[in-house]
């Protein structure tokens, strides 16, 4: 059904916090926190606040591709944060990263502990940091960060924009639905012509551009966001397709994406993230599936 009705914007604008959709109850035009509460700490120099959206995901992927490569310093807690019930919104979430998303950083190997947010931002952190992942030549970085930086600008009309409006918007509005499908729809033929001609974005090497887009576009071209894989036609762009593919077999990533994951199959959940070994005690479907997913 498409709304018709005509909206006249109101001189001032006010809050109604009926009318935000499926996340209403998150959704707020004010920042800080709403409650007191601490965060966890474990004993790993690397604390991740997080949930395995596609934001989250990208940053579990690269700890688990530095740890392949036998960075020990890389080891991490990994802590579940459920949006859906407002932990964004608690005291030491917002210490951590004042804009209330997921995923955040503390990085505890240091006297003085740093914070890192957005989810680029600690990408790019972690691979100056243990010098993984980032090209050293300029020209390539150039291209590497180039990408990083395109995603993190695209993906917002992907999900926020795309995503919001066809699958979770309470009325399905024809203008704002076909103007995000034809940006979404660009996106892809953008990475689709990169990839014709290089085997990951920024070259011959995979690097943290390619972790920050494939969480995103990889999983659209597969058809497992937003349900949208036939209206968007994603089999129109194999070059996506068989990269998705490629980053898809890497053990890493296969292990990054179940970290802080709640929901989905029981045997993909890994809540909470502390050792390597939790991957194979300490999935849902080994414990039991003991509390409401959190949602996507």
């Amino acid at each position: 059904m498409n709304d018709t009705t005509l909206y006249t914007p109101p001189t001032i604008w006010k809050w109604n916090k009926e009318n935000g959709g499926r996340f209403a109850s998150i959704n707020r035009p004010i920042a800080g926190p709403t409650h007191d509460k601490e965060l966890p700490v474990g004993r790993h120099p690397l604390q991740l606040y997080s949930l395995a959206t596609p934001n989250g995901v990208k940053v579990t992927i690269m700890l688990e591709e530095l740890l392949a490569l036998k960075f020990s310093g890389a080891e991490y807690d990994a802590w579940l944060i459920r949006i859906s019930e407002g932990d964004q919104f608690g005291s030491g979430f917002v210490d951590v990263n004042p804009n209330s998303k997921i995923p955040a950083l503390m990085d505890r190997s240091s006297p003085k502990p740093i914070r890192v947010f957005e989810s680029g931002a600690i990408l790019l952190y972690l691979a100056e940091k243990f010098g993984a992942f980032l090209p050293t030549d300029a020209a390539t970085r150039a291209e590497c960060l180039s990408w990083l930086f395109w995603q993190m600008g695209s993906a917002p009309y992907l999900g926020g924009g795309f995503g919001h409006f066809y699958a979770y918007a309470p009325t399905k509005i024809e203008y704002a639905i076909d103007r995000f499908a034809m940006e979404v729809k660009r996106q892809l033929d953008v990475l689709d012509r990169r990839l014709s001609h290089s085997e990951y974005l920024a070259g011959a090497d995979y690097t943290i551009a390619d972790m920050a887009v494939w969480p995103w576009y990889g999983a659209l071209v597969k058809g497992l966001v937003y349900g949208a894989g036939e209206f968007l036609q994603v089999q129109e762009y194999p070059h996506v397709q068989s990269w998705t593919d490629a980053i898809a077999r890497r053990p890493a990533v296969q292990r990054g994406r179940k970290v802080n994951r709640a929901f989905g199959e029981l045997s993909d959940q890994l809540h909470e993230r502390h050792d390597a070994g939790d991957f194979d005690t300490k999935t849902q479907d080994k414990l039991g599936d003991s509390k409401t997913p959190a949602g996507g």
